[in-house]
């Protein structure tokens, strides 16, 4: 049975350093939303090394638009910006091993089933990403209900004193009172911020 055959989330953006983490937080939460944590690192990453392809490269601007979407077995990530240059994928041995930059659509297909790129003239492009989707866990089995006769069931115990709490509770407790210290000392967070 299929339940959502498709499901799609986009997410318009300026390619900017601190924006790239927000959307790879977006990426992530839906996926979670989605029960797809399997994919969320694969994601993560895949959808990063895009959109700082955007960043570097795009021409004239830096907005773009990535959606995510889950089509039955596979979940497709795209990042369409307004440059109509195609990233061109090298050779990774051709990099150097101090170049920082270089490997990033050769990280997206090692992590992915497929990748590509798609031309839309004078509109930019929109370089994509496809992963595979874990099978759903199985529903489980429905459980048949039997009503058990009333003669079956066990008798109910009433105004019983023998039982006990399952918790005390100790109404005083006297603390050791150190006498260099403040009595109201301030709250304090352990969370920042």
């Amino acid at each position: 049975m299929i339940t959502h055959p498709s499901r799609h989330c986009a997410v318009e953006l300026q390619a900017l350093p601190s924006r790239i983490g927000q959307v790879r937080r977006i990426v992530s939460a839906q996926l979670r939303y989605w029960h797809l944590d399997p994919l969320i690192d694969r994601a993560a990453l895949g959808v990063t090394e895009l959109l700082t392809n955007v960043h570097r490269h795009a021409q004239p601007d830096k907005t773009c638009t990535v959606e995510i979407e889950l089509l039955l077995d596979h979940l497709v990530v795209s990042v369409h910006d307004h440059d109509p240059r195609l990233p061109v994928a090298g050779d990774i041995s051709d990099v150097a091993a101090t170049a920082t930059c270089g490997r990033g659509l050769a990280m997206v297909a090692a992590v992915s089933e497929s990748w590509g790129v798609r031309a839309e003239g004078d509109a930019g492009k929109v370089v994509w990403f496809m992963l595979a989707a874990p099978e759903p866990a199985p529903a489980p089995a429905p459980t048949e209900v039997v009503a058990m006769p009333a003669s079956a069931r066990p008798a109910r115990r009433v105004g019983v004193g023998s039982e006990k709490p399952a918790h005390r509770f100790v109404s005083e407790v006297e603390l050791p009172v150190d006498e260099h210290r403040s009595q109201h000392a301030p709250a304090r967070s352990a969370v920042a911020g």
